[in-house]
């Protein structure tokens, strides 16, 4: 069976910022639900069997005879078991050739009607063997080839297969139902209908080898997979509990599926956020985003993420089962994808309530992310920014004066002269909260001082000659409001000699005054 390779990128959602954090909430579904379509190799969907040597499920020895598509055609439509079983075995090896297999040639001549009936053949477990490997290749093709399979009629002959005495056929029939199932939701729903839901289940709790659980925990992700519509909410509850003791195991490939499952199950609403954290799954899958397996990683990540996009218990949970100590630590990962993904979630906990927005100053996370405003990859420096925009949208005036200590204005001063007219705009904003807060405590002369000495008004400046209308009245807003007033009032603002100084002025000034928002949720 082929190895999965670990995705090197990963679409992501975000809470946009909003007047408040039930508001950023359903704007971040909305957009993630439309950014999430643009890419769908995130898990091989099909996989087809090129295993050049095939485990017999009985005594039979058969060394295999090379034939033409023709004597191929002769011999599946022959009454003698033994000619069927030569002419299936050779159009499998031809199916299960690395390069070009002919997997259309075979649907044209016609094949799938007696590989089906083959299925059926009890008193031949070879020949049963054969044909499922057969069809899970053809299967594994294009949407069409997937249908002619369905069509043909095989779907309830695998399912009855899950059920074999001989292992070899049942783990066959698993991958080949896995590859139907995971062409997208009619036939995944063809085959729940079928009801192979309970046989799957009962392989995956029985004591098989680890290289067919493998299959069934695959098989399953695909039966968690896909949106519009989304998986019954009843095989969802049948899925559930073995996905739980699955996600115990331990060995990657089973890890790494499950977590796919369980990813795909919390990318809707928060009902069905909720299913899955009811289930206990969040230490574990904390757990495993601390793992050193790229496979295993990543969609146990995804599936936090996801996790936190939920309500603001959702989030609170996952912060208990201590998501914000790994976080972190990810956000410093090798590989930027992981950066990336890691700074996605921190937004989504950055657009919750302010207690949320404390325990992400608490754990340390805003070194790492100004670490990444300044280094990072653009792709990584966009979700960054996402972050502080949620940061200063829902946080106090003291977490904001936090923020600022951490060093994120340089960064983000750096980061207007980007192309990307959104983020842009994002940190304009970001800019006009910051200074709005230095304002209700009286500092917002020295925080202009501050952004001026980074080169934050030249280049804030700039931009009211953007091309882009809204940039240009934004920069043209902020100049107008926070920058304008010594030359109307003639008077002069202090110098200061060093920019931590006037921090801890700032802070000082702020502890003793009592200014506070109201809260961001309802």
């Amino acid at each position: 069976m082929p190895t999965l390779e670990a995705p090197e990128e990963r679409l992501r959602k975000f809470k946009y910022r909003g007047k408040d954090a039930s508001m950023r909430r359903q704007q971040r579904i909305a957009v993630s639900l439309e950014l999430r379509k643009a890419k769908k190799d995130e898990q091989a969907l099909k996989r087809r069997n090129i295993t050049s040597v095939s485990p017999d499920p009985s005594e039979h020895q058969n060394k295999g005879v090379s034939l033409t598509l023709q004597e191929i055609i002769n011999g599946v439509n022959a009454s003698d078991p033994e000619l069927c079983f030569q002419a299936t075995q050779a159009a499998r090896k031809m199916l299960s050739r690395e390069k070009n297999p002919p997997l259309r040639l075979m649907v044209e001549a016609g094949l799938i009607p007696r590989l089906v009936e083959f299925l059926k053949s009890s008193p031949h477990p070879c020949l049963q063997f054969e044909a499922a490997w057969a069809l899970t290749n053809i299967a594994s093709g294009t949407s069409e080839l997937t249908r002619a399979v369905v069509e043909g009629g095989a779907v309830q002959p695998l399912v009855e297969l899950l059920s074999s005495p001989h292992m070899t056929v049942c783990e066959q029939a698993v991958w080949a139902l896995g590859n139907i199932a995971g062409d997208g939701p009619e036939f995944r729903d063809n085959v729940i209908s079928s009801n192979a839901i309970p046989y799957l289940l009962a392989l995956a709790s029985s004591n098989v080898p680890v290289t067919f659980l493998r299959n069934i925990a695959w098989t399953l992700s695909n039966l968690c997979r896909n949106k519009n519509p989304y998986p019954c909410d009843n095989s969802v509850k049948q899925m559930l509990p073995a996905l739980f003791h699955l996600l115990q195991h331990q060995d990657s490939e089973v890890l790494s599926d499950t977590c796919w499952a369980l990813s795909y199950l919390t990318e809707g609403c928060d009902e069905r956020i909720g299913q899955v954290v009811d289930t206990g799954v969040l230490p574990r899958l904390v757990e495993l985003m601390a793992s050193s397996e790229l496979n295993v990683l990543t969609p146990s990540l995804r599936t936090v993420g996801n996790i936190v996009t939920g309500t603001d218990h959702q989030t609170q949970l996952a912060i208990d089962a201590g998501v914000l100590s790994v976080l972190p630590q990810l956000l410093l990962h090798p590989r930027s994808s992981i950066q990336k993904e890691a700074a996605w979630a921190l937004s989504n906990v950055a657009a919750g309530p302010r207690q949320h927005i404390q325990q992400l100053i608490t754990c340390g996370a805003l070194p790492p992310l100004v670490a990444l405003l300044k280094n990072g990859e653009f792709k990584v420096q966009k979700e960054a920014v996402w972050t502080v925009a949620n940061f200063t949208t829902g946080g106090t005036v003291d977490q904001l004066i936090q923020l600022v200590q951490s060093g994120v204005l340089e960064p983000l001063i750096n980061l207007l002269t980007i192309q990307d007219t959104k983020i842009v705009i994002i940190i304009l904003d970001v800019f006009s909260f910051i200074l709005q807060a230095a304002e209700k405590i009286s500092q917002k002369e020295h925080m202009c001082l501050l952004i001026e000495g980074l080169g934050g008004v030249d280049r804030i400046e700039a931009l009211q000659l953007h091309e882009n209308y809204q940039v240009a009245l934004t920069a043209s807003n902020i100049i107008e409001r926070h920058f304008c007033e010594e030359e109307e009032t003639g008077t002069t603002l202090p110098a200061l000699d060093q920019d931590h100084e006037f921090l801890k002025h700032l802070t000082k000034t702020y502890q003793s005054s009592e200014t506070s928002k109201p809260g961001t949720k309802p």
